[in-house]
């Protein structure tokens, strides 16, 4: 089992040190390769996806991001900056579908902040299609018209893009409390007209799965309003990059959650959900936690090793009912510890 496993930049590093040692404990045989992607890339290589990591990805069964990005790279031209290595990999690699959790650990209801009656008992899966809307639609750019500068930018689906990860929500609601919430804004884009009424035809497949609709302004004061009447939203690039970081905060760091993009052979890309948070960069107090849970969606989804990843949650779910805590989920009365002590409570837990 060959894993690819991308650092990248800001934290990056530190928290996927500390999955590795995490990955590294279990009576597994995985072959780990480390490779440069984002920044880091951008320094050592002139480009953010260079092709030796091109090379490695696809080779690999998996790859373990840690995250891109950072001040010190805004200034470059938009074709090179790290973000365009994320981009370029879940594109190079065909990954589709976005599996973002957010899940409300009980010892973590005071970290939101929402009222803990609210988000008790939170568990909602956001799949997010990822390859296609206005990130990668065709044309954009900026040009000049009339005397002025104009920025454009194209949203676009295929039926069969957005019939694929439709399939993609019902196959995962089905395992759950089998019900879809496909989020869109047919009022106004017709792009989104197609994704309702291809929805509405993939339902056709799943009689067993409820299938509702709501535009995504709504969407969005819901999460906040009443989360907990979601099971899985279903919805496209770039409302799911939105509702999917505003679903984190309901669980009180975004530092919780980890997240998979697959492609249609389950292999997949995992990283945690937050960016690389370069102002706590090398301090060593950034949560691996997100990063460790990313680990134990590697192993369910592309390995099917459902025992091993149990195992990992269960590490996670007893370290903070022991109490530690990182910087970004600490209240009195618990333990602040940093990103390695927090690795070192989930190996004792393990």
């Amino acid at each position: 089992m060959k894993i690819c496993v991308l650092p990248g930049d800001g934290i990056g590093p530190e928290i996927i040190a500390q999955a590795v040692r995490v990955l590294s404990s279990l009576d597994l045989k995985f072959e780990l390769e480390e490779a440069l992607l984002g920044g880091a890339a951008v320094d050592a290589s002139g480009t953010p996806y260079p092709e030796a990591t091109q090379k490695l990805a696809r080779e690999a069964d998996a790859v373990l991001l840690g995250a891109v990005g950072g001040p010190q790279w805004d200034t470059l031209a938009r074709e090179i900056r790290p973000e365009r290595g994320l981009l370029g990999i879940r594109k190079d690699l065909n990954l589709f579908a976005n599996l973002r959790p957010a899940i409300l650990y009980p010892e973590l209801a005071n970290a939101s902040t929402l009222k803990p009656e609210v988000v008790a008992g939170l568990d909602i899966l956001i799949i997010r299609e990822l390859t296609g809307d206005i990130y990668f639609g065709q044309p954009r750019g900026i040009r000049e018209e009339n005397g002025e500068r104009v920025g454009f930018n194209t949203m676009v689906y295929s039926e069969s893009e957005i019939r694929r990860i439709g399939h993609v929500a019902f196959a995962a609601a089905r395992k759950r409390d089998k019900r879809v919430c496909s989020v869109d804004k047919m009022n106004v884009l017709e792009c989104t007209q197609l994704w309702r009424d291809v929805m509405i035809e993939v339902a056709k497949d799943y009689p067993d799965v409820e299938l509702s609709h709501m535009l995504v302004d709504n969407a969005a004061m819901q999460l906040v309003k009443a989360p907990k009447q979601f099971d899985v939203m279903v919805t496209g690039n770039m409302f799911g990059d939105i509702l999917s970081d505003e679903a984190s905060m309901l669980t009180g760091s975004i530092g919780m959650l980890p997240s998979a993009s697959l492609d249609d052979k389950q292999k997949g890309l995992y990283e945690p959900s937050h960016g690389s948070a370069p102002d706590i960069a090398g301090q060593g107090i950034a949560n691996p936690l997100a990063t460790i849970l990313s680990v134990a969606m590697m192993l369910r989804y592309t390995f099917g090793l459902e025992e091993q990843a149990l195992r990992i949650e269960a590490a996670v779910k007893k370290v903070l009912a022991q109490g530690f805590r990182t910087g970004d989920i600490y209240e009195r009365g618990t333990s602040r510890v940093g990103t390695r002590e927090m690795g070192d409570a989930v190996l004792a837990a393990l």
